[in-house]
């Protein structure tokens, strides 16, 4: 048991390096399709693919490992400072202009690396996530959005809709803003 957990620590570990070099191949790569991604948005008055332009620099909150999938969950600096200052732990909520992304990959085996672990392979999917309590009044400021990546088109599509798309899925989470994934210790 002890060797599968320090198995596992090993891969998520590997998995947080090795998605810097990876996602930027993977993100230059859909750079080439003839789609402006920044000119999507989610129907019905969603957020926006444009909002989010430069997340792919965006500091990392943490990664996340499914059965199919590696995910980077990144933040941009307002986020990242309430992070810092112990949001949502301290019973204070993220500020207005908060945004994450979270960018998934489908997974594979590094068949390379001299130990087990898992790296992404295709991209399937951008989340975004924002805080503007003007604009969504109705879910505590928070919006949703998700575009899946088409792997033989290069091209993101909305998968979800309406700006509420999102917020049933974070409520069991009320308690920390709305929001799952934490800042670990670095």
């Amino acid at each position: 048991m002890k060797s599968k957990n320090i198995t596992q620590v090993v891969g998520v570990a590997a998995t947080v390096a090795v998605i810097g070099s990876i996602g930027s191949i993977a993100l230059a790569a859909q750079d080439n399709s003839t789609q402006d991604r920044y000119s999507l948005t989610v129907p019905g008055g969603g957020l926006a693919f444009s909002d989010f332009r430069g997340y792919d620099g965006w500091q990392t909150v943490a990664v996340s490992e499914t059965k199919t999938s590696v995910k980077a969950i990144l933040a941009n600096d307002t986020m990242i400072q309430a992070y810092k200052d112990g949001v949502p732990s301290n019973g204070k909520t993220f500020p207005e202009g908060s945004k994450v992304v979270k960018i998934e990959w489908l997974k594979k085996v590094n068949t390379k690396a001299p130990y087990f672990v898992h790296v992404p392979d295709t991209l399937k999917s951008l989340s975004f996530i924002e805080k503007d309590s003007k604009r969504f009044p109705n879910t505590h400021g928070w919006a949703y959005a998700q575009f899946t990546y088409d792997t033989p088109s290069r091209t993101f599509k909305p998968s979800v809709t309406g700006p509420e798309c999102g917020y049933a899925c974070h409520t069991p989470v009320a308690s920390q803003d709305y929001i799952y994934t934490a800042y670990p210790v670095r």
